[in-house]
């Protein structure tokens, strides 16, 4: 088993949201990161190895977190982005979803096998403290802007131990 987990490549990243969604998804490097700083919140995905040993994060900002929530599950589009601050139940289980399928980029070849462990909104309350400390480090990282068809568009970055 190799030691180290792999960054997607962007056209599998776009391909995986794209199938999930049910809409096109244009995917670009982005000139900044989702920390936990990023305005109006984000949400973030903590995966990890059979071990429970922490291997990566995916961290959406709000905006991008209610697009692919609502896309998911067809709801109309100003009910989605009007869902700021804590996301409505119904997005963060969608968003959840979306993170949760997501988990297979990382399962690819000699990689240590991760699942999603924990979901986090800041717009519910404070991300833990080690989540957020990861979240703002410089390891191996892929900040993305990501726009879902019709629903809008936002951050979303992918953060390795």
């Amino acid at each position: 088993m190799s030691a180290t987990t792999p960054l997607p490549p962007l056209k599998e990243l776009r391909d995986l949201l794209t199938m999930l969604v049910g809409r096109d998804c244009e995917i670009a490097l982005a000139e900044e990161s989702v920390t936990p700083a990023t305005e109006p919140g984000v949400v973030v995905g903590v995966y990890v190895t059979e071990f429970l040993r922490g291997e990566a994060l995916v961290a959406v900002d709000t905006h991008l977190a209610a697009a692919l929530g609502g896309a998911i599950a067809l709801i109309p589009a100003g009910a989605a982005r009007a869902s700021l601050g804590p996301l409505q139940e119904t997005l963060l289980e969608n968003v959840t979803e979306v993170l949760n399928v997501t988990s297979a980029l990382f399962n690819v070849g000699d990689a240590p096998h991760l699942r999603l462990e924990s979901v986090h909104d800041s717009g519910a309350g404070p991300l833990p403290a080690d989540v957020a400390t990861w979240l703002r480090s410089y390891g191996p990282r892929l900040d993305t802007t990501v726009d879902v068809q019709g629903y809008g568009s936002g951050l979303l970055s992918v953060v390795l131990r």
